[in-house]
């Protein structure tokens, strides 16, 4: 077993306090992508987490490190960029030391087998099990190659050979079929078909305790709340546009219709960190950030993929892998979420009957 040194910073306070060993890589991630949402992709923590560590951060050190814009990604902040800088150069002078400072100890442990993996490559629109499941699915034999983008763009990509399957939601219920005609311009019913895999709950992401009494996006409009939105062409949008036109609410009167965020997990941060007074996501982003929420809609996620592709071996372990405790066990863990029949194959024509059962 091979022992390597890694870098730390402490805070020269007293008590000393060390900083967090997972924010510089954070700020070393947000440099590269310029996105929060990217970065935590890259670091293999949560959005929450890595909201939290800038959080602390900045009540440690007593300067942000971060400037989050809504809508226009992350950038590092001088004080962040010289954090980094500085630990770039550090782990420089370390790296050049001669002999290396790491050394074996005793014999590496035997490893057990695992199962050769295969890759498939999947265009999604973001959904917390997905993501969770991505993480949990490591070993099982499946890489899940995971793109975030809209719902519309997913099953572009798909439809043009971009992705090997794509991830989106449609509203459950005889009221969600007006939404659903978008996505079936990209999909054939006699080459494509679709696997189930959960039905979750959408609604007002508000504030603790809902100090405002929302309950509709009407009362978010009269009331002249803050909102966030999110991103033009994801399944979401789609959703809060089509509500809009349902109650006779103008888009232009919702203030801050225009600011736009990438992630369920992205519209709560920004209610929880007081920046909107209301948005729209899933029920379980509400609840990891301790938000009210007001249910509005039922959902059902699925992955379109081809039909001459279902016996392959990656198709295969996705089935295997949706249908098996982990994914269960991963779905168990959100409020607003069921996965009763994950799994499960149909044809394009589900879309035209999905019902909430």
């Amino acid at each position: 077993m091979k022992l390597i040194p890694r870098l730390g910073w402490t805070l020269a306070a007293h008590p000393a306090t060390v900083l967090p060993e997972r924010l510089v890589p954070l700020l070393e991630a947000i440099a590269r992508a310029g996105s929060l949402a990217d970065a935590v992709e890259q670091c293999g923590i949560s959005y929450r987490t890595g909201w939290t560590l800038l959080r602390e951060s900045r009540r440690l050190l007593g300067v942000p490190l971060v400037q989050l814009a809504r809508g226009r990604g992350a950038t590092l902040t001088a004080a962040g960029r010289r954090l980094h800088d500085v630990t770039v150069a550090a782990q420089r002078r370390v790296a050049r030391l001669s002999p290396p400072l790491a050394f074996e100890l005793g014999a590496e442990p035997a490893r057990r087998p695992r199962v050769a993996a295969v890759r498939l490559h999947v265009a999604a629109s973001h959904d917390l099990a997905l993501a969770a499941l991505r993480e949990a699915a490591a070993g099982s034999g499946l890489d899940l190659d995971l793109r975030f983008v809209g719902s519309l763009l997913a099953l572009e990509d798909f439809a043009q050979g971009r992705a090997d399957a794509a991830g989106f939601h449609v509203a459950t219920g005889p009221h969600g079929r007006d939404d659903r005609a978008p996505f079936l311009r990209f999909l054939s019913a006699r080459r494509d078909r679709l696997i189930r895999f959960v039905d979750r709950e959408q609604g007002l992401i508000l504030p603790r305790g809902n100090p405002a009494r929302v309950r509709s996006l009407r009362d978010v409009a009269e009331r002249g709340l803050r909102f966030v939105n999110r991103q033009r062409g994801s399944g979401t949008r789609l959703l809060i546009e089509r509500r809009l036109a349902g109650e006779g609410i103008a888009a232009n009167t919702l203030h801050g219709f225009a600011n736009e965020e990438y992630t369920h997990a992205a519209v709560a941060a920004m209610v929880a960190s007081g920046g909107a007074d209301a948005g729209f996501g899933l029920r379980a982003a509400a609840a990891e950030y301790g938000l009210g929420f007001v249910p509005l809609v039922h959902e059902r996620y699925y992955f379109a993929v081809r039909a001459a592709d279902l016996d392959t071996v990656a198709l295969v372990r996705l089935q295997e892998l949706l249908r098996g405790p982990i994914a269960s066990s991963v779905v168990a863990q959100l409020p607003g979420y069921r996965a009763s029949a994950a799994g499960a194959i149909a044809g394009i024509d589900a879309l035209v009957r999905t019902r909430s059962s």
